[in-house]
């Protein structure tokens, strides 16, 4: 079978899947996320050999120990897949729920109900617990998912796939509700993106390289970020101890994550005041900073900004400072450099506080807490399927709401227009 032949087999599968999950019970859903995690338990040993297979190569192809450390299944990350899944079952479910239901002078009644969207292609690198928790959001929402992992896991991958399949049949739904490409060819991507006929979405989870060509080659609807160039701005009115707090938990809490401040602005009324303190704590974390004029004159011995820094998503020990004259300026570098994800703002002047969460355009605005809380578990939706920086269906972490659409509903009685 040829590699178009093979990826149009399971857009037909994923579609017919498709159907039977719209007329699908909660019960049967939750059912199958249950039959799911009783598989995985039981077929442990066969995915830790799975896993050992993907490790063994990974290090004989020079893969980085960070890209190792994401590749790994150990048993207390199994433990970890195994609960997310009965996690997702106890989430309310929002598929069939009814909104807005209103009378209309004719008589008739005009609502909106939740529903799924169809289709799911979900492409994702090296962690395979993603495959778990793709394949539970997707399936709680009523959705079938084709899922491609990277060929860094693709035994782990194929085995998870597995067990998948065995608790799918326990609950009688068809094999088609979660399939898991298994081809490491990079032109399954491309195939997989261009699926107009059977593919509703697609949810790049990855690198910008990833997500860049998935935008190039995609002829469906895509859910994603590019990147997470993530601000906190230290207002003139901020309680500097409080900002002190957020500004080091924002960058040292996690570094490799797109919800991560990569650049700390500082109103100049009170650079003076919290940089030093800062640029201590910073170097007691081991983060290198680079700065503006301004900011190396406060904090000496750092490196020089260049213009590149400014719009760099590090994912790394490295913070990019920049002294700003004022609140306007603090925006107006914000919209220059900001990719859209998420933005803080630490002050006590709740005027300003409100202005900045209606003039920051971004999918995720805070005020007076850390850019680490833009996460789906975070935001009480008990999962996320990634982040999505576009402003149109969903926006921000994209949970099992972002997974669903609306459609109108018209309840009558016979009525008829005039």
């Amino acid at each position: 079978m040829t590699l178009d032949s093979y990826m149009q087999e399971l857009g037909r599968a994923a579609r017919t899947a498709s159907r039977r999950l719209a007329a699908s019970t909660t019960a049967e859903r939750n059912g199958a996320l249950h039959a799911i995690a009783g598989a995985l338990d039981g077929a442990r040993e066969r995915i830790a050999v799975a896993n050992a297979e993907d490790l063994a190569r990974g290090r004989e192809r020079g893969l980085d120990p960070a890209l190792l450390d994401r590749l790994e299944l150990t048993p207390a990350r199994i433990d970890a897949m195994l609960a997310g899944l009965g996690e997702v079952a106890a989430l309310p479910d929002p598929v069939g729920a009814i909104s807005d239901l209103a009378s209309r002078p004719s008589g008739i009644r005009v609502g909106r109900m939740r529903v799924p969207l169809g289709v799911i292609g979900i492409i994702y690198e090296s962690r395979p617990n993603v495959t778990v928790d793709a394949a539970a959001l997707c399936l709680k929402a009523g959705n079938a998912s084709i899922l491609r992992g990277g060929s860094e896991a693709l035994a782990s991958n194929t085995a998870i796939a597995g067990a998948i399949a065995e608790g799918l049949r326990a609950m009688a739904l068809p094999a088609g509700t979660v399939q898991v490409v298994d081809t490491a060819d990079r032109a399954a991507v491309s195939a997989l993106v261009r699926m107009e006929g059977y593919v509703d979405v697609v949810v790049p989870r990855g690198g910008k390289g990833l997500i860049e060509r998935v935008l190039a080659d995609a002829r469906v609807p895509v859910l994603k970020h590019l990147h997470g160039v993530c601000h906190v701005y230290i207002d003139a009115a901020a309680d500097l101890a409080m900002a002190h707090a957020i500004a080091v938990n924002a960058k040292t809490q996690r570094y490799g994550t797109c919800n991560t401040m990569e650049t700390l602005l500082v109103d100049a009324a009170v650079a003076d005041s919290v940089l030093p303190g800062l640029g201590e704590a910073y170097r007691e974390a081991g983060v290198e900073l680079r700065g503006c004029k301004r900011s190396c004159a406060l904090l000496p011995g750092i490196r020089p900004a260049t213009e590149a820094d400014w719009s760099e998503e590090y994912l790394a020990p490295v913070l990019a400072v920049r002294v700003v004259d004022d609140y306007e300026g603090a925006l107006a570098h914000i919209a220059r450099y900001g990719s859209g994800h998420t933005e803080a703002i630490v002050t006590a002047d709740h005027g300003r506080a409100m202005r900045f969460l209606r003039e920051v355009d971004a999918s995720s605005v805070m005020v007076n807490a850390s850019t680490r809380f833009a996460d789906g578990h975070e935001y009480g939706l008990g999962a996320e399927i990634g982040i999505s920086t576009d402003k149109l269906h969903a926006r921000g972490p994209v949970g099992l709401e972002g997974l669903t659409s609306q459609k109108w509903i018209v309840l009558g009685e016979g009525h008829l227009r005039s």
